[in-house]
């Protein structure tokens, strides 16, 4: 078996989440912590301390499911590396892409503390872990490909979307994604091709559809 991890990188950007893991940590033994608030200071941080063991949120204020980008490149940096990704999305499509993504373990922000830290057990020992109910909406999405109007965007798409469900204009959009505009209008015809939605009304109702 693989030996525990005992150094690990936390990375959410809410102050509150961030310290409440940290104190987590702290009383499993863990003996080395370290945080980020950022995705590009997650990287850096991974890159120099290179813990053994990632907790890594998926959503970063108005971006989006940035968190997955950062799972691909840790992945990529070092494949040694576990990884537990925590959110409250409970969306099939964004479990099944943040478990491609290079995660090898997957829980919601409201789970209860004794399931959290059974995630984190079983991760840090190198297995894997997923909520039975997660792994059920997973499996059937994998049985039924195109079940999901959203299974085939981009994770650049996934903002966009979540961004449309908050109810932000075209340019609100391109300003919060440093986006042109006109990129912006292309990337949601896209979205409304792929999910096929026939107009932005049923655009909007898809991406009202994805759960938080």
């Amino acid at each position: 078996m693989t030996s525990p991890a005992t150094s690990i990188l936390i990375v959410d950007d809410h102050p509150v989440i961030l310290r409440g893991f940290r104190t987590l940590m702290e009383d499993v033994g863990i003996e080395t912590i370290h945080e980020a608030t950022t995705i590009v200071e997650a990287y850096r941080a991974f890159y120099r301390q290179r813990p053994g063991m990632v907790l890594a949120d998926l959503t970063f204020g108005a971006h989006g499911v940035t968190g997955l980008s950062l799972i691909r490149r840790i992945r990529s940096l070092d494949r040694r590396t576990r990884i537990l990704a925590f959110s409250m999305h409970d969306d099939p499509t964004i479990v099944a892409r943040a478990l491609e993504s290079g995660a090898s373990g997957y829980v919601l922000k409201d789970a209860p503390t004794s399931e959290f830290l059974r995630a984190f057990d079983e991760v840090r020992s190198g297995r894997s872990y997923i909520d039975h109910d997660l792994a059920l909406g997973v499996a059937m999405l994998n049985a039924n490909t195109g079940q999901s109007p959203v299974s085939t965007l981009t994770e650049r798409e996934l903002q966009v979307l979540s961004l449309i469900k908050d109810g932000h204009s075209y340019r609100t959009i391109a300003d919060k994604l440093a986006m042109k505009y006109k990129t912006v209008v292309n990337m949601i015809s896209a979205v409304r091709r792929k999910s096929g939605a026939q107009n932005f009304a049923e655009l909007v109702n898809i991406a009202m559809a994805i759960k938080d």
